[in-house]
């Protein structure tokens, strides 16, 4: 099993896409184990998008992620990553596919609804920062193996 953060970005929680973007990862068969409301500050944000300090973007990037709340959720399963990144679409909207998150909800670049860890390093690193080392629920079994009565 491979687990993957994705973070439900301001702008769609402005909108209000927010079950909308996670019940898309579930129809693709991705299980939820972590789920977080919280506000992001700026400590934790530069520490997210720490690569990209010292580009012209990186300032920008940081104020956006801590406009609003937002929703942390660590998801797993087969192929989890790339599965999800196909869910999402192409990071420009205009370019992602129709059916992905991007290609129908999307308007702009800068504010593509949804972040995704793009390899297992990222997501483990990712992961830890808004999960740390508690929090997530793993699946013990599966739902053809429970017993109703």
């Amino acid at each position: 099993m491979e687990r993957t953060l994705i973070l439900v970005k301001p702008d769609a929680m402005q909108r209000g896409l927010a079950g909308e973007i996670l019940s898309r990862f579930e129809r693709r068969g991705l299980r939820i184990i972590g789920l977080r409301l919280l506000q992001v500050d700026d400590a934790l944000a530069k520490r997210h998008y720490g690569m990209h300090e010292g580009k012209p973007f990186f300032d920008g990037l940081v104020s956006y992620i801590c406009a609003s709340p937002i929703i942390a959720a660590v998801l797993e399963g087969t192929n989890a990553i790339n599965a999800a990144r196909q869910t999402m679409g192409a990071t420009n909207p205009v370019q992602a596919a129709p059916g992905t998150i991007r290609g129908d909800l999307g308007i702009e670049i800068g504010r593509n609804l949804v972040h995704g860890s793009d390899a297992p390093e990222s997501a483990e690193r990712e992961i830890g920062l808004f999960f740390g080392d508690g929090g997530l629920a793993p699946w013990e079994r599966s739902i053809d193996r429970w017993v109703f009565e």
